[in-house]
């Protein structure tokens, strides 16, 4: 079995992202890169069938005998394939069922073929091998977006570090560094709506509420931080996700804290994005073992 081309696939609540990856150079082959917006609410078979439907055409006409590897949210059985994901707002109606088999068999492949890995980890292992942060031996990678995942880096490796639900002020981790943080603050502070994180980050040059918004966001991120920092003392932090996109609002407020208490740990934004995703899910996956 040829490993030259290991597929790595990042799903998200919203979004499909695929590619084969060249193991040699551990860089995406640019016209296999694919991306389809998906929705995450339907029925098990609907699901299933839109991301056959998305693979089929890169495996080809004469079977695939490669790896593919996925990247997915958790809570997940990532060894056994089975989503746990539930009360979320996604892939509800895929709760304990194991779609490792529903998948291989829409796409006429063994189960063996197709591992699924925490999504984090597959974005800090793609970032350490070809992006940002590339030759840390150590590092914390954070993807800010409708939930919060989070991925330590050592030893060659990186796994998901599950800080989503750690305890933070008056809740949770995933309770302060979200896209619900955001939207509830700004009504609360406000009394208006917003869509989203983007809708925000556009307006805040013009607005001194949502300056504000942005930085106490940061504030936290730094308090949140410093006794992961303390203990892991990682050479890197890489941010993801599309709040990281509004960086330039918040990461000030987050690297003056972190001064304030001596830490100069690099900090930096991902510039490959859901490439880097896709990178470290087909290096975890390239071994997939045959029957």
């Amino acid at each position: 079995m040829s490993n030259l081309k290991t597929m790595g696939i990042d799903i998200g609540g919203s979004h499909f992202t695929s590619g084969f990856v060249n193991l040699h150079n551990l860089a995406i082959i640019p016209h296999t890169f694919n991306r389809v917006d998906l929705k995450s609410n339907g029925s098990v078979e609907g699901i299933i069938s839109a991301w056959a439907n998305a693979i089929m055409p890169s495996l080809g006409e004469e079977g695939f005998d490669g790896c593919i590897g996925i990247a997915f949210p958790g809570p997940f059985d990532y060894p056994n394939g089975i989503s746990k994901i539930k009360d979320q707002g996604k892939f509800q109606h895929l709760y304990n069922l194991n779609i490792k088999n529903l998948l291989a068999d829409q796409l006429n492949i063994g189960a063996y073929q197709i591992k699924f890995i925490n999504d984090a980890a597959c974005f800090l292992q793609g970032e350490v091998i070809s992006g940002v942060a590339k030759g840390s031996k150590s590092a914390i990678g954070l993807t800010l977006g409708t939930g919060l995942g989070s991925a330590f880096f050592l030893d060659g490796k990186a796994a998901d570090a599950a800080l989503w639900e750690s305890p933070f002020k008056e809740g949770m981790a995933e309770d302060y560094f979200s896209t619900a943080w955001f939207l509830g603050r700004y009504i609360k502070l406000t009394g208006f709506e917003a869509e989203g994180v983007k809708e925000l980050a556009f307006k805040a040059d013009r607005n001194p509420v949502l300056r504000a918004l942005f930085e106490e966001f940061g504030k936290n991120l730094a308090e949140f931080l410093i006794p992961q920092i303390e203990e892991h003392k990682p050479e890197t932090i890489v941010l993801g996700g599309n709040i990281s996109k509004a960086h330039k609002l918040f990461l000030p407020a987050t690297q003056a804290v972190l001064k304030q208490n001596k830490i100069e740990t690099s900090i930096k934004i991902t510039e490959l994005g859901e490439w880097a995703t896709i990178v470290g899910a087909a290096t975890f996956s390239h071994n997939c073992q045959t029957q």
